[in-house]
């Protein structure tokens, strides 16, 4: 009986049709963090974090497959060279919970990164992308910017600037000024005619009411 014959050779590497296309944006988004890959900088809410080129590498293997197990020796092809004798387990454990401790993850509760027992990590969140910083990211699957719903007009209508406020308080007080113009001369006139005409006011008033004859 011929000896079993147990093949030494080393998992292949995922290929780019497995690993979820971050490269077509710079910027990568998931809760409040965002990773400029250019630069390779992560950031949360505009401040840096401090991430060693294992711990970030980690971080991109875990966002190429959210919701997906990203096996330790996944992990292990892609940090270190088939050639590099290191206790992989303790690193890939190491590396993974300075990863946590950046994010202000936990293993107990987690909200990024879940062990799975005997297998490897998961990422729960589903990460976007977005080709200018600080922008509002798209979807990988584009759904959310089909789903926006557009601005209704009448609500558009009815913004107005503080601008368009000052111009029309200033034609009303236009207006009330000019009726207060008016009604003044008209009074000023009327008292003029009493004092030089020689008939009473009240003889002016009764000619004044009398309707014209057709």
């Amino acid at each position: 009986m011929s000896p079993e014959v147990i093949s030494m050779r080393e998992p292949e590497r995922p290929t780019a049709s497995e690993r979820l296309m971050l490269s077509s944006a710079r910027y990568v988004h998931f809760g409040p963090f965002q990773i400029d890959q250019q630069r390779q900088e992560v950031t949360r809410n505009g401040s840096r974090l401090k991430l060693q080129g294992k711990v970030y590498q980690v971080l991109l293997t875990l966002l190429e497959k959210p919701g997906e197990v990203v096996t330790r020796e996944e992990l292990r092809i892609r940090l270190w060279p088939s050639d590099t004798y290191v206790n992989y387990d303790a690193n890939v454990n190491t590396t993974v919970n300075k990863l946590r401790q950046a994010l202000g993850d936990s293993s107990d509760k987690p909200l990024y990164i879940e062990t799975i027992p005997r297998r490897g990590y998961c990422l729960l969140v589903q990460p976007e992308i977005s080709h200018k910083s600080g922008t509002v990211p798209m979807a990988h699957n584009e759904s959310s910017s089909a789903s926006a719903k557009p601005v209704s007009p009448s609500v558009s209508s009815l913004d107005f600037s503080k601008s368009d406020v000052w111009v029309i308080l200033g034609v009303i007080g236009l207006i009330l000024a000019g009726m207060l113009l008016g009604a003044g001369i008209t009074r000023l006139w009327i008292s003029h005619s009493v004092q030089s005409s020689p008939f009473p006011l009240s003889i002016l008033l009764s000619f004044a009411s009398v309707p014209p004859a057709l």
